[in-house]
């Protein structure tokens, strides 16, 4: 039977103006796929450094990509696994706030037994949630589709699926809202400048229109999109550019700074990239790259089911914002901690200095999506008391003012069994960890997937939903092709 990728795992993060972590703020952090496949700087010692600080992060390309390629029977390639991609892709039903802003939650347990670390060490989950919205109080929307039709995408699977897809989007969005066509190959063309939902037969002669064949310039179908984008802008709008592709650019503009270049200007205008990656040869380093360049996000898709899903049901509901600029920095007590490693977030980190200084970037979070991270959490022996501080800091959309929220870790929230412990925490841990063990890296020898396969089984049997169903499959189909 084959795996699906289950649509409801992209729900966390399917939120057109999600996340970014911009040049200021992690310009030294390693470009995305450029072969970072470890934790790499491992344990901290709080003495030496207590803080932990990152940028938002809600996307989730990196687990669709990984699930598709096992259940082709392929392994993913360790420096497209992310993660924190695959614990944001899970729902996890954490408490809203009343306002806007965030809602910080802090739980925790003891590792389970097949976890090969000191008896010490303790798993801590930060989640972060923010405000729901109702679909009618969105403003209205103007979409620029960038999609690829390069012999590439010649395919049911890709040309085919955004077909259908954007079909789908046409019937569910409002007629207020507006659509704009842009495709290329060799060359990019305007199929349909912005055009009201309300003329939906123009609509859809232009995407019953494209045809798939020849190379992909990429950089021209940026370009020609954004400045599409820019001629239909509509003020008091969100003005989104969303790219469909493989991200297999090879000719024209190939260089990929000189078009985050030409994305960074853009998003600077209030115009958001949202990029929809498709096809099992996949250019994850670039798709991911530009879209956190341009304030917005990257998932991957391979069925007809996930893209109606991205686009008719969440795409419409979640243009708003809640956050800009959002950063995350947790203190870790020195009394109580010998160290900490924070799983995932390599190219969202943020100077420490930084988390305070509003010019630089942050992640951008829309309404009632969370964002989660896991630490690993080494106590001191007997240690009692604080482990740490967990601090958020975001800007209103509207005002651009600073806001903060925060709450305080201790060791008892972390001294429960692990059996005992909240099934979705434990959803978190077995989605981490699979992540860790597809990366082959020095921490994948804390983990065995079989026994990661009965942690995900047993939680995915207490909250009988697909996603977490899903997971546990996944799980065990690496651990047969491992």
């Amino acid at each position: 039977m084959r795996l699906s990728i289950p649509a409801v795992a992209l729900s966390v993060v399917l939120v057109l103006t999600a996340c970014s972590a911009g040049d200021s703020g992690r310009s030294d952090a390693p470009a995305r796929g450029d072969g970072v496949t470890q934790n790499e700087a491992g344990p901290q010692r709080p003495e030496r450094d207590d803080l932990s600080t990152f940028a938002l992060d809600v996307d989730t390309a990196s687990y669709g990509y990984a699930a598709g390629r096992l259940a082709d029977g392929r392994w993913p390639e360790p420096d497209t696994v992310r993660p924190e991609e695959f614990v944001n892709s899970f729902d996890q039903h954490y408490p809203q706030p009343r306002g806007d802003g965030f809602a910080v939650h802090v739980d925790g347990a003891r590792l389970p037994a097949s976890h090969e670390a000191s008896r010490d060490t303790r798993l801590l989950r930060v989640g972060l949630q923010t405000r729901g919205e109702e679909n009618e109080q969105r403003r209205d929307a103007a979409l620029t589709f960038v999609i690829d039709v390069s012999g590439s995408m010649d395919a049911p699977d890709r040309l085919g699926l955004v077909q259908d897809a954007l079909h789908y989007l046409v019937d569910q969005l409002r007629p207020t809202d507006a659509v704009a066509i842009v495709t290329f190959n060799d060359r990019a063309r305007v199929v349909r400048e912005m055009t009201r939902v309300s003329e939906k037969q123009a609509l859809r002669e232009a995407i019953d229109s494209l045809r798939a064949g020849g190379s992909t310039n990429l950089g021209d179908g940026l370009i020609t999109g954004y400045r599409t984008a820019r001629d239909g802008f509509r003020r008091g709008s969100s003005n989104r550019v969303i790219l469909l592709s493989d991200g297999l650019a090879n000719t024209g503009t190939t260089d990929a700074d000189r078009m985050l270049r030409q994305v960074r200007e853009e998003a600077d205008k209030e115009i958001a990239l949202l990029g929809v990656g498709v096809g099992s040869d996949y250019g994850d380093a670039l798709m991911e790259r530009l879209a956190d360049r341009g304030d917005g996000f990257v998932v991957y898709v391979s069925e007809r089911s996930q893209a109606r899903d991205i686009f008719v049901r969440r795409l419409p509901a979640t243009l708003s914002l809640r956050a800009m600029d959002a950063k995350a920095q947790v203190q870790f007590d020195t009394k109580t901690v010998e160290s900490y490693q924070l799983i995932g977030y390599e190219n969202r980190k943020v100077a420490d200095d930084d988390f305070r200084d509003d010019r630089v970037d942050g992640g951008e979070i829309g309404p009632g999506h969370s964002v989660t991270a896991l630490y690993l959490v080494r106590l001191a022996p007997e240690a009692t008391g604080r482990v740490a501080e967990v601090r958020v800091r975001w800007l209103d959309p509207k005002t651009r003012q600073p806001s903060e929220t925060y709450e305080s870790v201790a060791t008892t929230d972390l001294s429960g069994d692990f059996a005992t412990a909240d099934p979705r925490l434990r959803i978190c841990y077995a989605a981490a960890f699979l992540a860790v063990a597809l990366r082959r890296g020095e921490d994948a020898r804390q983990v065995n997937l079989d026994d990661l396969a009965k942690i995900a089984d047993d939680a995915a049997t207490r909250l009988d939903e697909r996603q977490s169903d899903d997971l546990a499959d996944l799980i065990h189909r690496a651990a047969r092709l491992a």
